[in-house]
């Protein structure tokens, strides 16, 4: 247990220095922007003296460090800034736009899960057999075949030819209406799903034939226990080890992804958000929704870590 609580201390320590370094890096990338804030605020009309005024008021004329400490001190309030004539918040916008993207990533990540968990397993059972070389064809076709690629082929065959699943308009909630949801979320997240299935197919296989390939296997079925009983108690988890860490690293993988095919599928996350900012010059836009999502990739690689520690005793014991 001491263990335990000491591997976690390390990982909440270093989660605010990660924090703060990511935070730098964004903020300084961004300080490079040629636009004017002052400038989309007021708009081209405003006298150089009203410019002048409002790049005062807002702190633009400040050294460059002294700018990241008032931002730093805004996000920890939860303030990112503004953007927009209109002077619309940058952090209501994030909130609005984060959840599906969240929701889109996580979608992705279980339907990946879902089909590469079996297939890995059965090719395992099976090594070198037919259903082994078949499921390995498939895992290469799925690692082949780029999300963005097959999320058009997904609206031209479903949305466009059979009319089974939207391809754009409004989200529902899935409180409000589970089976509108599901038919909305179903094609984009499929369409993340199949390369990362692809990889864990092929990484459930190889951690499950080194499992079953070890001494305490031959044991036990040599002591009479079903094969099956083995592979659920004992082989599973010890084999599933591996895979969980690399989900962990593929979530940034998924998020990433799903910028994109939010912009294919005309969603209303992250990605619509920063091709907004990026086609009207609204760098403050842009610049919250990396750092919201280069934080998310943190914190979820954090809890992944946590959960790697619970899974794995000789973790544990070091």
């Amino acid at each position: 247990m001491n263990n335990i609580l000491r591997l976690i201390g390390r990982r909440l320590i270093a989660l605010p220095v990660m924090v703060l370094g990511v935070t730098f890096l964004v903020f300084f990338l961004m300080s490079f922007s040629n636009i004017d804030p002052a400038y989309q605020a007021l708009g081209e009309g405003a006298s150089p003296e009203a410019l002048e005024a409002y790049r005062e008021a807002q702190g633009l004329n400040d050294p460059w460090l002294v700018q990241f400490g008032a931002f730093l001190a805004g996000m920890i309030q939860g303030d990112l800034g503004t953007y927009g004539s209109n002077q619309a918040s940058v952090a209501t916008r994030v909130a609005e736009a984060f959840p599906v993207t969240l929701e889109l990533t996580f979608i992705g990540l279980f339907l990946s899960i879902i089909i590469a968990l079996p297939l890995g397993v059965l090719a395992a059972l099976f090594r070198d057999g037919w259903p082994d070389q078949a499921i390995r064809i498939i895992s290469i076709v799925f690692l082949a075949t780029p999300s963005f690629w097959l999320a058009v082929l997904l609206i031209l065959l479903f949305s466009a030819n059979l009319g089974m699943f939207p391809a754009s308009g409004e989200l529902p909630g899935f409180f409000e209406d589970p089976g509108g949801y599901i038919d909305r979320m179903m094609l984009p997240a499929f369409a993340l799903a199949v390369p990362v299935a692809g990889s864990l197919i092929r990484i459930v296989r190889t951690s499950m034939v080194e499992e079953l390939d070890k001494d305490y296997v031959r044991t036990a079925l040599g002591a009479g226990i079903p094969k099956p009983v083995v592979i659920a108690r004992n082989v599973l988890r010890n084999a599933l080890i591996t895979p969980v860490t690399v989900v962990g690293l593929r979530i940034g993988y998924l998020m990433g992804g799903a910028v994109v095919i939010e912009v294919i599928f005309n969603m209303p996350g992250m990605g619509m958000t920063i091709l907004q900012g990026v086609q009207q010059n609204y760098p403050t836009l842009v610049q919250g929704v990396v750092l919201v999502v280069a934080l998310a990739f943190i914190v979820i690689n954090i809890i992944v870590d946590l959960l790697y520690l619970l899974i794995n005793p000789r973790i544990r014991a070091v």
